[in-house]
């Protein structure tokens, strides 16, 4: 993948990964759960008929919906205990993206913790409000010590041990 200028920075960005974009896809596929209430398979659908899709990791966007859809209840008490406030009070677009990463840090532990606060930052720096993206990072973080105590401990002691 050829690095290009960013137009916002002039900084040169790669092109999103097909995993990238199957997140985006993603996002998008909850928002209309959340905000419009449709069903699954038409969210599914219209997603796939997107322009864009093709260049996206069908497998992965078609796992995680479909995950997050069904792990929906239990994702959102996992959350619940690393918010300030009750999930139905976050806006659509954090509360997404917590659930999307929620779900990773839970069911892809071949995904490095990192990796999947990362890509939720960057969703929500994408999508969400200011700076909804620091209050993702807090949340994930404080869910990643629960759900992945030794990969964070390791990661933190690997990282003190660089300085």
């Amino acid at each position: 993948m050829k690095a290009m200028p960013s137009p916002t920075t002039g900084r040169k960005t790669r092109p999103p990964t097909p995993r990238r974009r199957a997140r985006e896809f993603v996002l998008q596929g909850l928002y209309q759960w959340q905000i419009g209430g449709s069903d699954e398979a038409t969210i599914e659908a219209n997603l796939r008929d997107s322009e864009g899709f093709d260049k996206a990791d069908g497998e992965f966007f078609a796992g995680l919906l479909r995950g997050v859809l069904t792990q929906r209840e239990a994702l959102q008490e996992q959350l619940q205990a690393c918010l300030d406030r009750p999930f139905g009070e976050l806006s659509p677009v954090e509360g997404c993206v917590l659930l999307a990463g929620a779900f990773e840090l839970k069911n892809h532990p071949q995904t490095p913790y990192r990796v999947v606060i990362n890509e939720s930052i960057e969703l929500a720096k994408s999508f969400g409000g200011t700076d909804g993206h620091k209050y993702v990072n807090g949340v994930l973080d404080k869910l990643a010590i629960r759900l992945r105590p030794a990969e964070v401990a390791a990661g933190r002691a690997s990282a003190s041990g660089r300085r």
